[in-house]
């Protein structure tokens, strides 16, 4: 089969890979010049002038990303060199937190909770008297629930220091208006899954070379094609083929953002039959109805800004701060030493998910929150807003499907699937619609 994927992220090149792999010819088209969507290298310069690879959005994984590191190893990416494995951590700069230990799942995240620092008898019992529901349930619960309901047994220190940070770094939305679903199939791969499900994994190169660059090498060894600059506006239906950019193509995957293939798709209803364009339209419109979430990334530099350990958590006001409150604001939720992760030393990345305000307003109000709970003084060094990051999870989402008509397909982390907007979603999105694509031909 000769397929077309338009788009050049993580799905993209993913789709690609997997295509390749079941030996048909993929030939990709992006409409930038760089490669790797959302999680990409950004090239930028240091206070004292010192260049430095960055990335749009500082990204973690986790083991129970299983799907991400087997396409890694299959472009010959080595994850436990490329990626620092840690136990679940998320511990604060005061020394208080969970940390699970090293011994095998489940009994990692049990014993991590027996010896939380800072956290009463009565604050452990009631998570685990809860996260037993959760397993005695299957993981499964009413999909109009939020993620504060299904948790509203547990104390407010549980709920502060552990399901708000996992939440909102999951699922990229507080839990007062997340899905309970999502965030418990999450859970249930993380920390019943495979073996080390719930380590964290924290890249120690940039997001371009984790897996887009390696996957381009490996697609054109094998007759690939990646065709950069290069933006695609309609597709045509040809018969039971497709016709882009003057060539024609079995098959047609989507890859590109949620916004860019309602764009692209629309065209296409315009010159495609009504039996096409009305399933096309129809994609759209529950496409468009999505909304979405911003996450920043505030990166900041001093000369002897060194962290305890390569992420810590920060008490995060983000979710309760009103115009009225008397505390100052303290937006982000993680911080990442990405001197202890490859990059050079004195350069922090501060993870703000589901932002709200603007890029100099929220520098601004990390600066000072790095100087109150770090007692570090540091000087900006680059911003990035990305404004559409993720689609808001929340409660009872209907996701546009992955099947548009026969031979065109979307892909990517907001197409409906089990996983909410991340690295894992947008690939198992991309290997699904590949398959769907393949087994449609039999």
């Amino acid at each position: 089969m000769k397929i077309a994927i338009i788009g050049a992220g993580w799905a993209g090149m993913a789709a690609a890979v997997e295509a390749a792999q079941a030996g048909h010819h993929a030939i990709v088209f992006e409409a930038s010049r760089a490669i790797g969507g959302r999680a990409r290298a950004v090239n930028s310069t240091l206070p004292d002038g010192t260049p430095v690879t960055l990335d749009n959005g500082q990204h973690i994984l986790i083991g129970a990303y299983s799907e991400t590191l087997r396409l890694m190893r299959r472009v010959g990416v080595q994850p436990d060199t490329a990626l620092l494995r840690r136990p679940m951590t998320l511990v604060f700069p005061d020394g208080l937190g969970l940390r699970f230990s090293a011994w095998p799942t489940p009994l990692d995240a049990l014993a991590g909770i027996v010896a939380a620092r800072g956290w009463s008898v009565a604050d452990k019992w009631s998570l685990l008297r809860v996260a037993t529901g959760w397993q005695i349930g299957g993981f499964q619960c009413n999909a109009a629930t939020s993620v504060a309901q299904l948790c509203h047994a547990l104390s407010p220190r549980v709920m502060a220091e552990l399901i708000e940070p996992l939440c909102v770094s999951a699922l990229n939305t507080p839990a007062g208006r997340a899905s309970a679903q999502v965030f418990l199939r999450v859970m249930q791969d993380a920390l019943f899954g495979v073996q080390g499900g719930s380590n964290l994994l924290l890249p120690r190169v940039d997001l371009s070379e984790l897996f887009p660059q390696a996957a381009a090498h490996w697609l054109i060894e094998r007759g690939g094609q990646l065709r950069l600059g290069l933006r695609v506006d309609s597709v045509l239906p040809q018969g039971s083929q497709w016709q882009l950019q003057g060539d024609v193509f079995d098959a047609v995957i989507f890859a590109t953002s949620a916004s860019e293939s309602v764009r692209t798709l629309e065209n296409s209803a315009q010159a495609a039959p009504d039996s096409i364009a009305n399933k096309i339209r129809h994609w759209t419109q529950i496409t468009r109805a999505l909304q979405f979430e911003a996450i920043t990334t505030v990166y900041a530099w001093g000369p002897n800004a060194v962290l305890p350990h390569p992420m810590l958590t920060l008490r995060s006001n983000a979710a309760t701060q009103t115009p009225n409150s008397t505390f100052p604001p303290a937006p982000a939720q993680f911080v990442f030493d990405r001197g202890q992760l490859g990059g050079p030393h004195g350069l922090l990345a501060f993870v703000v998910s589901a932002s709200m305000g603007d890029r100099e307003t929220l520098q601004a109000q990390v600066l000072v929150q790095a100087q109150q709970q770090l007692g570090l003084t540091l000087q900006a060094v680059q911003t990035i807003v990305e404004k559409r990051a993720t689609f808001a999870c929340t409660p009872g989402l209907q996701r546009p499907a992955q099947n548009i008509a026969p031979g065109l397909l979307v892909c990517g982390d907001y197409v409906a699937g089990p996983y909410p907007a991340t690295l894992e979603g947008a690939v198992r999105s991309a290997m699904a619609a590949v398959q769907a694509t393949l087994g449609a031909t039999l």
